[in-house]
């Protein structure tokens, strides 16, 4: 229901004061780097394992008139995301939107993130999650299982994404769990912000000086 886009834009909001340049991981064909874009025209790498995402994000930006002037701040980058290919304490800003849930060794991945962060860097998260409340809860679970999958298999043809999608969001740690994986890795000033109800969180940290 276009929330997907409020979401984003919360990222973009965050960081916004970030110091340049800024890390988007697990990038896809830039739609997060797009609205930190908006919000702050300063380099932007963008990194994803697929480089179909990355082809695909560079058509787009070369095709559509109202995104070609994002075009000279993108860096595309295959890469992966537990293994950054950067030195130490090169970004001020690092987003991931979506993306953790789908990492096998999230822990380490955090670590990742904190390693190449700046003093002061901020990390913003964007996730699935679970609402708290209880009716609303079976309601949105009802959703997840069988309507949006029923229905992305009927506008895709690809019913199987979309159970997936549903049982990763399912598995993935609560947002108390999600916080101590950016305490561990020494981040400071950790909040999270549940949006639409619950059905997302927005994690950020500060690596201290």
């Amino acid at each position: 229901f276009g929330q997907d886009w409020f979401w984003r834009k919360k990222v973009a909001k965050l960081l916004k004061n970030a110091e340049p340049p800024i890390l988007d991981l697990c990038s896809g064909p830039f739609t997060l780097g797009i609205f930190i874009l908006k919000e702050k025209s300063c380099k932007l790498f963008a990194l994803d394992l697929s480089f179909s995402m990355l082809t695909y994000g560079m058509q787009r930006l070369s095709e559509k008139k109202k995104l070609q002037k994002f075009k000279p701040y993108i860096f595309p980058l295959r890469g992966d995301a537990e293994v950054l290919p950067f030195k130490d304490k090169i970004f001020g800003g690092v987003s991931i939107a979506f993306g953790l849930r789908n990492l096998p060794h999230r822990k380490e991945a955090v670590k990742e993130f904190f390693r190449v962060l700046k003093p002061g860097g901020i990390l913003a998260v964007l996730e699935f999650s679970l609402p708290k409340n209880r009716l609303f809860k079976k309601i949105y679970l009802f959703y997840l299982n069988y309507y949006m999958p029923w229905l992305g298999g009927v506008l895709t043809g690809d019913k199987q994404a979309y159970d997936y999608l549903a049982d990763s969001i399912q598995k993935f740690p609560p947002p108390e769990e999600v916080k101590n994986y950016l305490r561990d890795a020494g981040f400071k000033h950790i909040k999270t912000q549940p949006l639409t109800m619950g059905i997302v969180t927005l994690y950020s940290g500060i690596k201290p000086y």
